[in-house]
């Protein structure tokens, strides 16, 4: 990826051409293949249902078979690859070593089998191209029993920064994004007040916003951003809850479309 000129406007003239996205058949990772679509890429699905909306290959996204089959099934070249699929399930640590490796794996393995299925697929074309992975703000601050997840984003993380420093020379970047609470159908409603709370936003996270800032990292807007972790959390690993926090300043104005603000 060549870098752009001063007065380059922004978006590359040309088509980006074929992105991969995985777990894109619902929640955020619709959202994601949605937006890429909207802004011109050739979207493949990798999921374990069909999506709606775009071309799916149906299976797990950790098989290399499978994410072979997404390639196959691209119709121009690979340029991009957003590794979002994840399994919430827990387990505790004393507990059961081999029941807590297992769900790492299950996590880990789909980032990795398809970094490595873009890379191979970069190479063989001779282009360049981003991959995106979705972490979460329990890579660095986990949650009380969500071990199996927290360990699974920390490597997916080093993960991140490796392939940028391995394969930066050729102009391929990798970045991640670091989720806090997002509102999909996996979020309990009856905890999202809760949730609000420790966000320095006061509230919880559209899947729609995850989708913005993963289109720009894919994006030639993004060509010097390699190996950085992009918290999307609305402020939840800046905030750190302790029993002497005052609140500062007026309360929020709820006349502003349901979010936080200041009064006029």
């Amino acid at each position: 990826m060549q870098p752009r000129s001063p007065s380059d406007p922004g978006q590359a003239a040309v088509p980006p051409g074929a992105v991969v996205v995985t777990g894109g058949a619902r929640g955020i990772g619709a959202a994601i293949a949605d937006r890429l679509a909207a802004d011109g890429w050739r979207v493949v699905v990798i999921d374990r249902e069909e999506s709606s909306r775009h071309p799916t290959v149906v299976g797990d996204a950790g098989d290399p078979a499978v994410t072979a089959g997404a390639i196959a099934a691209a119709p121009v070249p690979l340029r991009g690859w957003v590794n979002n699929a994840a399994v919430f399930e827990d387990a505790d640590l004393h507990d059961d070593a081999g029941r807590v490796r297992q769900l790492v794996d299950r996590n880990l393995a789909p980032a990795l089998v398809g970094t490595t299925t873009a890379l191979r697929a970069f190479l063989a074309h001779g282009t360049t191209g981003a991959i995106v992975n979705v972490s979460s703000h329990q890579a660095s601050r986990p949650v009380a029993g969500a071990a199996p997840y927290s360990i699974a984003k920390a490597a997916i993380e080093g993960l991140t920064r490796a392939t940028a420093v391995d394969y930066g020379r050729l102009g391929i970047r990798a970045n991640a994004v670091a989720l806090g609470s997002i509102r999909t159908e996996r979020l309990d409603a009856s905890l999202e007040p809760a949730l609000a709370g420790v966000h320095a936003l006061g509230r919880v996270g559209e899947p729609v916003e995850v989708a913005d800032v993963v289109a720009f990292l894919l994006s030639e807007r993004a060509s010097f951003i390699s190996g950085a972790i992009i918290p999307v959390d609305g402020g939840r690993s800046a905030r750190g809850p302790d029993a002497e926090a005052r609140t500062v300043g007026p309360e929020p104005n709820p006349t502003r479309g349901g979010a936080p603000g200041l009064s006029a």
